[in-house]
């Protein structure tokens, strides 16, 4: 009974994201406000304790923000500075093979586009690129989708598996577990199941091309490309798997599909791997009406921008995060003092007797935001494209921010319901985790990835999705004796996953691609990819749950 009442506010975030097509920055306020109603009337709550857990998580999810905001800072500079279109520049020539082409734009340099700055931003870049070398404009908003998955864990340099960390470091710290082995642990088994699934949702994109999009409408003509995917895969996978285990989350993805993007090109060049029969489109006048786009896209602009000085940025940033990581894991004593130098109220309970602090100078945000400032420089912009992308920026941010600002704040009333009152045994979080486990049992580990889906689904992110569902993900694994570690991993995995299918993204992949109207048949064909993707991390993950094997024990 109890935890029904306690999951009406994600309830009815459902309904209103689902059924009425609200945006998470309308769903959300009002979620919270229920959460509010129901702490107070049922929990007993103090008003007080109210007002300080929504502070506190508000300046919570600004940390998040700040990321969110310099990862499509520096995205809107490259794009007024010329750099992204001399980027594009760069697939030209690289082959003639459509389905190679699609591995290479929409998988990999997705990849890329993800680790740097998520958000949507992959398949809305990805996509049009691929149309213009010659795909039907619904099938690159569709692949460039189904791609967009493996990296989403550690998009905006990690900011998914972030979030879901800290939304669950206080649970870990009072189950006794080490933080940082924690966030080890967590983020090479989401990097592991992510992994695993690179080579098949590989397959599974170009099974869709071929059988939706191709002249022969047959899975035949994957067979030719399947010791490239093979090949891409495993170069991705390496990278993507080091950097997990000996890095940390901000650059998995970022460093890893890079280096895969300059070995895929290479090979593609050399002709390494290649199909024998080159696969293409048939004539635009043969494409299906439904396939073109219903609106004009613009062309992009050309740059005669040099490579070189196009990435000098990203390789600015990547060189930053890099030392300070490492010289940090090593104990380098400046790195341990950067990481540490925090901003905030300290341990004096100045907000109403609780604390924020944020290490600003760790924020790979900062970062971003002082590369953009010195792209500037670089690239020598002019300052009606410096406003311009400041500009983009804000309006971009503003429905993340308001989502993310009430979704944590939310999700801070969920755990701390109970904090000055027992009028309840446990808080919203925990008797809704009760309720879980309770009808799930065992099985939980099938469920845990489906609600990170349902998260992104809802939200359009999955830094949202960890932030509504990591604590509910913890605390349900803890009842349930599973290893917490890998159903957070799991939750955050199906965020990822799902974010081939949440409504924002398509919505954004539809737009830039002028296929606008097609948004209900992009859901439907993803589905299946979606859930293939699930079916491999649950195998992965649920299993090593199932056979007792736990990374990091807390409790």
């Amino acid at each position: 009974m109890y935890a029904l009442i306690a999951f009406i506010p994600i309830i009815v975030t459902i309904v209103l994201m689902i059924a009425f097509n609200w945006p998470a920055k309308r769903a959300l306020p009002v979620a919270w406000v229920l959460a509010c109603v129901i702490a107070f009337a049922v929990w007993k709550m103090a008003l007080m304790d109210m007002v300080a857990f929504t502070l506190t998580g508000f300046l919570s999810a600004l940390e998040t923000l700040i990321i969110v905001f310099g990862a499509i800072l520096i995205m809107n500079t490259l794009s007024r500075s010329g750099a992204m279109s001399a980027i594009n520049g760069l697939f030209k020539g690289v082959t003639k093979d459509s389905r190679i082409l699609g591995i290479i734009i929409g998988f990999v340099f997705g990849a890329f586009i993800e680790g740097a700055a998520g958000f949507g931003t992959p398949a809305a870049l990805a996509a049009p690129l691929l149309i213009s070398v010659g795909f039907p404009p619904l099938a690159a908003a569709i692949l460039a989708l189904i791609y967009n998955s493996t990296p989403v864990c550690f998009g905006a340099v990690g900011t998914p598996t972030n979030t879901a960390f800290s939304t669950v470091r206080d649970a870990v710290e009072a189950g006794g577990g080490n933080p940082d082995m924690w966030k080890a642990a967590l983020t090479l088994w989401t990097a592991i199941g992510q992994a695993a699934g690179a080579f098949v949702i590989l397959i599974v994109g170009q099974c869709v091309l071929v059988k939706l999009f191709g002249k022969n409408k047959s899975f035949k003509d994957v067979i030719p490309v399947i010791p490239f995917c093979i090949f891409v895969a495993a170069c991705f996978d390496v990278i993507y798997l080091l950097i997990a285990a000996f890095i940390g989350p901000e650059l998995v993805s970022l460093v890893a599909a890079l280096c895969t993007l300059l070995i895929s090109i290479t090979a593609a060049k050399a002709g390494f791997l290649q199909p024998k029969e080159i696969w293409t489109f048939e004539g635009k006048d043969k494409w299906d009406r439904s396939w073109l786009s219903t609106t004009e896209v613009p062309e992009p602009k050309t740059s005669d921008m040099p490579l070189i000085k196009a990435f000098t940025p990203y390789g600015i940033i990547i060189a930053i995060l890099v030392i300070t990581r490492v010289c940090q894991n090593v104990g380098m004593g400046w790195a341990d003092a950067m990481k540490n130098f925090k901003m905030g109220t300290g341990s004096n309970g100045l907000i109403l007797g609780q604390d924020w602090n944020y290490a600003i100078l760790w924020s790979p945000g900062v970062v971003f935001i002082v590369v953009a400032l010195l792209t500037i420089v670089i690239h020598g912009m002019k300052g009606e494209d410096v406003a311009g992308a400041w500009k983009d920026t804000g309006k971009q941010v503003s429905g993340a921010a308001i989502a993310l600002l009430f979704g944590v704040a939310m999700v801070n009333i969920f755990r701390y319901t109970n904090f000055s009152s027992d009028a309840m045994d446990g808080s919203m979080l925990l008797i809704m985790a009760r309720g879980l486990a309770a009808l799930a049992g065992k099985a939980y580990v099938v469920v845990a990835p489906l609600i990170g889906v349902l998260g992104a689904f809802m939200s359009g992110s999955n830094t949202v999705a960890n932030t509504l569902f990591s604590g509910l993900q913890f605390e349900t694994a803890t009842l349930l004796g599973l290893p917490q570690v890998l159903i957070v991993a799991l939750g955050s995995q199906g965020g990822a996953i799902g974010n081939m299918v949440c409504v924002n993204n398509v919505v954004s992949a539809c737009a830039t691609t002028g296929t606008i109207g097609n948004e209900g048949k992009v859901i439907r064909t993803n589905a299946v990819p979606c859930v293939i993707y699930c079916l491999v991390v649950i195998l992965v993950l649920g299993t090593t749950a199932l056979m007792g094997y736990n990374p990091a024990p807390v409790g």
